[in-house]
């Protein structure tokens, strides 16, 4: 059978039809030289017989690569492509257009180079041996879309085995700055975090996350709900991530729903999906904060939400306070490159939520609890925070 015949004329017109397929034909990205080939001159010390010099010194003093490669300065953006976006398990080729987007978005927000890499392998172990074989090239690993329980242990595995920073953006993105706007809405509302109760709706990745760092960050309970409820120490069925979980959430021993838990509430955060029913927001604490931060559809509607919540945020750029992760992760990484960490802590993460909540916080408004990702103070601010945790932590090399 003769292969299709494709005009390329009709393609032309996709394109011109739908801008989205426009701007990828060809792709996002590609590489440029940072020094000129003109000549001999520049070509004997751009490669042969110039690079054998550098190649030598860093054989003898293996710290030099920082120096004389791009390897402090990059870094990889990895891939298995099961949870992309709200896609779910698309696979490693169709993940592609997000990670060369994310890859865009470090260069342009944190004046980082990063290199997409989508593995065609769901398996934790083969994807750990891929990425430590990878790392010498890169400055720090970005994981990205890799659906849980997996990717809590192919985060902990790498940190264990890399001297370099290994970041889940799912995870700890979010929860940066779902804490960043946290604390501005309670510093609106003349409340502390202590103060506060939050509901979380969904025990993924982003949820799991999010109630690590509030418990960290001092609030005063957090109660996680998966599909089947409260995420209890009271519950059979939970497996090791939720168990942990269970642990250090719900100090108050609640059991039942998801609407039982919000009762009372000071906070909603949504990370799952799935409609919250009106009556349940009702029932939250006056002054509540909703963040229904689920694409393309908040678990909450913010017309519905602003009826009841004193704060709302989505994860919308069409409504106000956007709970977007590149406020963080660009922040983040060019900070730890900056000075060399060897991880990125507990302790940088909740720099990088103090200083990007203190870009606004003399500008705070029900509808301004977190800076726009084009507000270019975000980056320098959460840059500088985390370089300077990384030092008072211990895990800079510079």
């Amino acid at each position: 059978m003769a292969a299709e015949i494709v005009n390329p004329q009709e393609e032309l017109a996709e394109d011109a039809i739908d801008p989205a397929f426009a701007l990828h034909r060809g792709g996002k990205m590609a590489v440029r030289a940072t020094v000129p080939v003109r000549d001999t001159a520049d070509l004997s010390l751009a490669y042969t017989p110039g690079v054998a010099k550098v190649c030598t010194a860093i054989a003898e003093q293996p710290e030099l690569v920082d120096d004389y490669t791009w390897k402090s300065q990059v870094v990889a953006v990895v891939t298995d492509g099961s949870a992309v976006l709200g896609l779910g398990d698309i696979g490693p080729e169709a993940s592609l257009p997000v990670m060369e987007g994310k890859a865009i978005l470090f260069k342009q927000f944190g004046g980082v180079d990063a290199v997409p890499i989508a593995l065609d392998t769901k398996d934790a172990d083969e994807i750990v041996e891929t990425v430590v074989r990878l790392a010498p090239s890169f400055g720090g690993v970005n994981l990205e879309d890799i659906s849980a329980p997996r990717c809590f242990e192919i985060e902990e595995r790498l940190k264990e085995r890399l001297n370099i920073p290994v970041f889940h953006d799912d995870q700890h993105g979010t929860a940066i700055v779902t804490l960043a706007a946290l604390r501005n809405a309670a510093r609106l509302t003349g409340r502390a975090l202590g103060d506060l109760r939050a509901v979380i709706s969904g025990a993924g990745a982003a949820g799991v996350a999010i109630a690590k760092i509030l418990i960290e960050a001092g609030i005063g309970d957090v109660t996680v709900c998966d599909r089947k409820g409260i995420v209890s120490a009271a519950r059979d069925d939970l497996n090791a991530v939720k168990r942990e979980l269970a642990g250090f959430t719900n100090k108050a021993g609640r059991s039942g729903s998801l609407e039982d838990a919000m009762a009372g509430a000071d906070v909603f955060i949504g990370v799952s999906g799935g409609t919250v029913p009106e009556p349940a927001v009702a029932t939250m604490a006056e002054g509540a904060f909703v963040f229904a931060m689920a694409n393309p559809n908040p678990e909450i509607h913010p017309d519905v939400a602003r009826k009841y919540a004193a704060v709302v945020a989505t994860g919308r750029s069409d409504y106000p306070n956007q709970i977007n992760n590149v406020l963080a992760f660009p922040g983040v990484f060019a900070g730890a490159l900056q000075v060399r960490a060897t991880s990125i802590t507990e302790g940088m993460k909740l720099a990088a939520a103090e200083a990007l909540a203190a870009v606004v916080a003399d500008e705070l408004s029900a509808e301004k609890v977190i800076p726009s990702p084009f507000d270019e103070r975000v980056g320098p601010a959460v840059t500088a925070a985390v370089a300077a945790a990384a030092r008072a932590e211990g895990v800079a090399r510079r």
